[in-house]
């Protein structure tokens, strides 16, 4: 038994380091290859979005750990392609303009989310889909790795809107400059305590799931989505505490003319 939770915990964490990794090198690599090539980046990485469906597909096999690992993965693939979309300019916002100086709050707020109104609705179709696709199956990983990745970023993108002491604009690509100017460096807002609330309640509801799990199956669902809840709790107490975890990235990425390098924070997937 604690063979397969280590196995599964290592693996969650090796997918969530590797796949952000990836999306970075080709968002890093499409920023330098000239007009044209952040588009034909989300159209190469259709297959992942295909495999991620397929996946999460599988999943009707049954309670074992294949299943399991289908799920987490598939939701992962299907994830990872809307965030390349996203971070490639292709599926962003209606608004592509910096947030002018002086906006009342609800205007920036309403300016803000049109920002990134499309890519909010593609992560929500993306939940449809993985809900639908799940329903009815042996195992729900696949919906929940989903709902963690989608609370977590929701709740990642309302806190640096409202104010963290640490933002980092280094692994922002070209296409979305623009979004720096709606990001608060301040002190902790409300929004930040229930934030790590809801994550930490998450985290705690999984762990009690891997505690009570008796099958193979169970007990390596339940330690992917330990890891992964646990890795956005940590990715949100990382907005304050200042370590230096871009470098687990930076080393693997090409060199992007004229960045700049600032304080070191970025979100796994």
């Amino acid at each position: 038994m604690f063979a397969e939770i280590w196995i599964a915990a290592f693996t969650a964490l090796f997918v969530w380091w590797f796949s952000t990794g990836a999306i970075l090198i080709a968002v890093r690599r499409a920023d330098r290859g000239g007009p044209g090539a952040h588009l034909m980046n989300t159209l190469l990485g259709l297959p992942l979005l295909v495999l991620g469906l397929a996946l999460v597909s599988t999943t009707s096999g049954g309670g074992g750990i294949a299943p399991a690992y289908a799920g987490f993965l598939g939701a992962l693939a299907i994830w990872g392609w809307i965030e390349l979309a996203f971070l490639s300019g292709v599926i962003t916002g209606p608004e592509r303009r910096a947030c002018p100086p002086g906006l009342a709050p609800g205007a920036r707020f309403m300016r803000a989310w049109w920002t990134v109104a499309y890519h909010e609705l593609a992560l929500l179709a993306g939940l449809v889909i993985v809900a639908v696709l799940s329903y009815g199956q042996a195992t729900d990983v696949a919906l929940w790795t989903y709902l963690i990745l989608f609370i977590a970023r929701i709740s990642a993108k309302l806190n640096v809107f409202f104010g963290v002491p640490r933002i980092n604009t280094e692994f922002v690509p070209s296409p979305l400059v623009h979004l720096t100017s709606y990001f608060r460096q301040r002190p902790v807002t409300l929004m930040f305590p229930v934030s790590i609330t809801i994550l930490s309640a998450g985290v705690t509801c999984f762990l009690r799931v891997l505690w009570a799990a008796e099958s193979d199956g169970a007990i390596v669902a339940a330690t992917l989505l330990v890891t992964l809840s646990t890795l956005a709790l940590v990715e949100h107490w990382l907005m304050i505490v200042p370590l230096p975890d871009a470098k687990l990235w930076r080393w693997m990425l090409p060199a992007s003319s004229g960045s700049t390098s600032k304080e070191s924070k970025t979100h796994g997937l």
